[in-house]
């Protein structure tokens, strides 16, 4: 089984709208994809019914990447098959949501202050319906040229935690991101935890009080982690009992790398299926 825990679409930051991202998934081989928009699960509904058109070619996972914060460092937390609808967790998704919009217009006034001749129309135009975010942002620096890529964006020059055009949003405590997340019968993996190159990390410390207060598991195989971090990592992991995720983190067109380009064993796959309880894969079978 070739399986990707970690991908967006429109509903948040992605190219590919969410049946864009299954029938690609389906193309590339892969036999399960997880949908982790940013802070949303507004791209379920296209997804599901894009998966049940597959005939059986593609599992859904369905999830959320939720935005974090511990001691000043922003952090990612995925969260893979909770309930939707569990109210308390929908209030905290909310809140971080209605804050994008007035975060990504506080970069747009700081990067103009810096002689960037960026608008919100411009930020707007490209997330479309999606949730808002600084990916949007550093796509409209590529557009003027101003970055190469949208990665170059992610420096302490322009968009990094601390950076000049930074500005901070709501974001939820990780350990209460894994209390409500458990509280909606899901599982929670921390996203790529040691990608340096994007600001600031969580110190290993802080890694296994999250462990011990039910984190399920880490992103090990990312695309921003060289195998000595990967190998590092592997190790924390096997010391505090988590489960190790690989997965491609994909954007569409807005970064380089390909859906698959990193996978899950389907062993750690079929534990977190087990350890979940408010939802259930997706497929057409």
């Amino acid at each position: 089984m070739r399986i990707d825990l970690h991908a967006h679409s429109t509903a948040s930051d992605g190219t590919d709208t969410p049946a864009e991202l299954m029938r690609g998934a389906a193309a590339e081989g892969l036999d399960v994809v997880a949908l982790t928009d940013h802070d949303t699960v507004g791209g379920y509904a296209e997804a599901k019914d894009a998966v049940r058109a597959l005939d059986g070619a593609l599992t859904l996972v369905t999830g959320a990447e939720l935005s974090c914060r511990l001691g000043g460092t922003s952090l990612h937390m995925l969260a893979y098959l909770f309930d939707p609808a569990e109210p308390v967790l929908a209030a905290e998704r909310e809140l971080v949501r209605d804050d994008r919009v007035p975060r990504a217009r506080g970069m747009v006034a700081k990067l103009r202050d810096l002689g960037v001749p960026i608008t919100w129309e411009q930020v707007a135009r490209i997330a479309g319906d999606g949730s808002v975010g600084r990916p949007h942002v550093a796509s409209a620096l590529v557009e003027l040229g101003v970055v190469d890529t949208v990665s170059d964006a992610f420096t302490p020059e322009w968009l990094a935690d601390g950076g000049r055009a930074y500005v901070e949003k709501h974001e939820l405590d990780p350990f209460d991101a894994i209390r409500l997340v458990k509280g909606a019968g899901g599982v929670t993996v921390f996203a790529h935890p040691a990608a340096a190159k994007r600001g600031r990390t969580i110190p290993e410390a802080a890694i296994a009080e999250m462990a011990a207060a039910g984190l399920d598991g880490i992103e090990v195989d990312h695309m921003d982690h060289d195998e000595p971090t990967r190998a590092r990592l592997r190790a924390l992991a096997a010391e505090l009992d988590l489960l190790t995720t690989g997965s491609s983190d994909y954007h569409g067109s807005r970064k380089s790398c390909r859906l698959g380009e990193y996978t899950t064993d389907p062993e750690v796959y079929r534990e977190i299926s087990r350890r979940a309880t408010g939802a259930v894969p997706i497929t057409a079978i």
